[in-house]
Parts: C-alpha cells; structure tokens; sequence
C-alpha cells in the first residue's frame, strides 16, 4: 500500500481482494435485508439481522461505534435521506427505506447502500429509486484509469438532471474507501469533469448519489445523525465501492463484481 497524489491510500491487489471480501459480506448483508424489508418490521429489526449476518460472515460492522453511531446500518426511511439510526420506527406499505450498510475483514472496509420501497409506492418515488440507481452506475461506467474523479461526478449528475426535476445533494458526497471507511477524496454528485485526483489502479473509492424529490437542502435531527430534507420531500440513495483494474471497473460490493450492470452500458468488467 502506497500514499500518493494528496494523500490517497493506494491499495496493492492482496489487499484489493480483502476489500473484496468485506464486499462480498456487505452485498449479501443487503440482498438479506431487502428480501426482509416489509410492512410491520422495525428498523431495530433489521439492524439486528444485519449485524447477525455481518459477524456470522466472520466480518465486523464498520458503523457500529463509529463516532458513536449506535448501529451496524443506517436505516433513513421517506424524508430521511441518509445516517438514520436504527430503532423501534415500524414500517408500514408505501414507505421508502434507504439501508446503508459497512463491513470490515482483516481491517478493510466495504461500504454500500440499497433504497427499497416497502409495497406499493407512489409512481414518482419509483421513478426517483431508478434514476438514483442509473446515476451511481453511470458514474461508476465512466471511471477509467487516467481519468479523473469528477468525470463520476458530471455522469452522476448529467443523468440525474436528464432524469427529471431532481434535487441532488452536495454536503454529502462519496469518498475514498480502504483501510478506514472514510478516506480521500471526496466524489462529488455533481460538477464538472475533469478535475480532481487521477483515477489509478488500487484506489478504491463508494459512488453515493443522494437524490430527492425537492430541494437539495437538508437539516440535522436532534440526535445529531438523521438527514432529512428541509423541504420534507422524500430521498433516495444508492451506494457501491469500486476499482479500476486496467481490464476496467469491479464493483467491490456488487455481488457480480458488477458485470451485469456494467455490459448493460457497455462497458469492460474488470473483476477477477
């Protein structure tokens, strides 16, 4: 592991594949999850069955203690657009919940995030999950070694924009990902390519486009973690961690590696 350009933690391709792993343990954790969202479930519920399977995996939740977060997911349901604290909030159909989940194994760190409708919602919350979802892997397909980090923010935000009437958040943005959860640099949702650290191989970095049905805006809750918007519109919020190998993208914490989505926009899997 090396540090160059501005401090960036540039990981070896051992250590690439241990973030792998917590990967692998954070992807199942959200698949689990989000077969056990439903109506009349709690958000302790679900961060009880997180945790479970984030240890049982021989993995340790990255969230849990950090700065004094008291869960092992960030469960942000409707207005709330991300840092919800898990608790005893019971969801009922026609909720949104934003799940953002980390794991660590052998101290790397895997970082992702799955917005999932709780039965029926309204056709513009649909609307708002897909466009959310398209961004973050649009940004992720135009990643190429050599490239720079705001060429993802401009495709995150030139879709998001082509999407309809959106607002996208900028006090909250991705970042780099390895040895801590929260490293260099900082990936905007928004703004002009080509600026920002050169994109090389063994940076790892979480692609996060928070979106909402309003303003852009948002305020913190008294318990100094939960994000609403100020407007009280309803979010979204996708997450993946991805490298660059010069083969192409491997998102880190996709099951696949990534490749499915990635073929759909025609572009290279880089993954082993």
């Amino acid at each position: 592991m090396g540090l160059r350009d501005r401090g960036l933690e540039i990981k070896t391709p051992a250590q690439i594949a241990d973030m792998r792993r917590a990967g692998l343990v954070v992807g199942q954790t959200l698949e689990l999850l989000r077969s056990s969202v439903r109506g009349g479930i709690s958000t302790g519920e679900l961060d009880a069955i997180a945790e479970d399977n984030i240890r049982s995996s021989g993995a340790t939740p990255s969230f849990k203690g950090y700065h004094g977060f008291p869960g092992s997911i960030c469960a942000s349901v409707n207005d709330e657009v991300v840092h919800g604290i898990p608790g005893d909030r019971v969801l009922a159909d026609g909720d949104v919940i934003s799940i953002d989940c980390g794991a660590i194994v052998d101290g790397w760190h895997g970082d992702a995030a799955i917005t999932v409708a709780v039965g029926d919602v309204p056709a513009e919350v649909t609307e708002l999950m897909r466009a959310t979802e398209e961004a973050m892997w649009r940004g992720i397909a135009t990643a190429r070694l050599g490239g720079r980090v705001t060429d993802i923010s401009h495709a995150v935000e030139t879709h998001v924009r082509s999407q309809g009437d959106y607002g996208i958040l900028e006090d909250y943005v991705g970042h780099g990902i390895g040895s801590q959860m929260h490293l260099p640099p900082n990936v905007p949702n928004f703004g002009r390519p080509g600026r920002g650290p050169k994109l090389v191989e063994g940076l790892a970095l979480a692609v996060e486009p928070m979106v909402t049905l309003g303003s852009k805006d948002t305020v913190v809750l008294d318990d100094d973690w939960t994000v609403i918007t100020s407007d009280g519109s309803w979010a979204a919020h996708f997450e993946h961690t991805f490298t660059l190998t010069p083969r192409g993208a491997w998102v880190l914490t996709a099951l696949d590696g990534g490749a499915s989505a990635l073929a759909a926009l025609g572009v290279p899997y880089g993954g082993s």
